[in-house]
């Protein structure tokens, strides 16, 4: 981050506004690397403070909305975020990338080309999620559907992971993304350093809680994905539970949660970069009171950044973290507080050339989208501790050498 980013969000964080000509971001011309457990750029270490915008593709194929993702990503320089995750998938549905197994909408594919050229603009990576695990926005059980229609006997939404040929509808949507000319910047999808890795699948899960669904389809995608583009890293998408390979880390997943994934096997997997969690204590710890979730977060994040470090020994990066205003008990202080620790945490193991280098907060808004709103959400013109809190952390990062 040049020395006049880190001026501009200084001032930010003194309460002063920031114009938008004050912002003096670059398009990423390099490729972020991978080294042991710290990512580099040109042979320094690189940190990220970021953000998650499923909604930017959509937004961006519609004329009427299509100034919102310009929005979000001027308001996003502005407070020092340098890394946004979205979707490079809508299968089946409104507005959807892929009408039915390899056919495109290419109005949708321009407007993702659209989203990629406007994050460079403001210095913004990228990590692109290939598939969803859940429904919305079609997701596996779309890739099964489809399937289906084509004489499969497939039952459930897991055969996703197994069936041969949604396995290969899968590789035909990872091709076509990442062989993607963009009709904006005339980059290849695989030779543009704004992205800055690839997700396998948004939270994957599955019913066979042994692990092998999910370990054999990482293991054969990840291989793939790496096929067509050794440029780009890679992760999985994990929300972090762990699995089978040490049963006594089971203990650490929240209440009830066994998923069928494995936060250490999966992520051992060669081609795998990096490794990902996520943390919603509302969500998963609902039945407990204030202190055990936050005991709960703090171990579950502490416990993974060691494990990144000692046992998979790759980066991680918390890709997802929140809280909803719609659980009991909410209030703008308690997100405040939990997004202050999550903070501490990241930049206590990066300032420690640790493995955790960086994460990503569950989601940025920007006015006019309130139709959208899941209750996670953040706008920073009425959340003004917040986007405080974010930028000081922007701040921070960024001065880590």
């Amino acid at each position: 981050m040049s020395f006049m980013m880190i001026l501009c969000i200084s001032l930010y964080v003194n309460c002063i506004d920031i114009p938008e000509k004050r912002i003096f971001a670059q398009r990423p011309k390099d490729f972020i690397k991978r080294n042991g457990t710290r990512f580099f750029l040109n042979g320094k270490p690189h940190y990220f403070n970021g953000f998650n915008a499923y909604w930017l593709m959509t937004f961006a194929a519609d004329p009427s909305t299509s100034s919102k993702v310009t929005a979000v990503f001027q308001q996003a320089s502005q407070h020092g975020l340098n890394l946004a995750r979205t979707m490079a998938f809508n299968d089946g549905g409104y507005r959807a990338l892929q009408t039915s197994p390899g056919i495109y909408d290419e109005n949708v594919f321009r407007a993702l080309d659209a989203v990629i050229s406007e994050a460079g603009k403001y210095g913004i990576r990228l990590i692109l999620s290939l598939v969803n695990n859940w429904k919305d926005l079609g997701g596996k059980n779309q890739y099964v559907q489809w399937a289906k229609q084509r004489g499969q006997n497939v039952s459930t939404e897991d055969d996703f992971f197994s069936n041969s040929m949604t396995k290969q509808f899968y590789k035909n949507h990872v091709k076509t993304v990442l062989t993607r000319k963009n009709t904006v910047t005339g980059l290849f999808y695989k030779d543009d350093p704004t992205i800055f890795s690839w997700e396998l699948m948004n939270e994957p899960r599955s019913s066979d809680f042994s692990g092998k669904q999910v370990q054999d389809w990482v293991s054969e995608m990840a291989a793939y994905v790496k096929s067509i583009d050794n440029k780009h890293l890679l992760q999985v998408g994990l929300e972090g539970f762990y699995g089978n390979s040490m049963p006594e880390r089971g203990l650490i997943n929240p209440d009830g949660y066994h998923t069928g994934t494995d936060f250490i096997s999966n992520n051992l997997v060669p081609e795998i970069d990096f490794s990902s969690i996520h943390a919603y204590p509302d969500e998963w710890m609902a039945r407990f009171n204030q202190s055990h979730q936050d005991v709960f977060t703090e171990k579950w994040v502490s416990t993974h950044i060691e494990d990144a470090k000692n046992v998979v020994r790759k980066p991680i990066l918390l890709t997802e973290f929140g809280l909803n205003k719609a659980f009991r008990g909410y209030s703008n202080g308690k997100r405040d507080r939990l997004y202050a620790k999550v903070y501490k945490w990241v930049y206590g193991s990066a300032r420690q050339r640790g493995a955790c280098a960086g994460s990503a907060f569950w989601q940025l808004f920007v006015e006019g989208m309130d139709n959208m709103a899941d209750g996670y959400d953040i706008i920073f013109q009425r959340n003004p501790s917040t986007a405080k809190i974010i930028a000081q952390q922007s701040l921070r990062m960024s001065r880590i050498r």
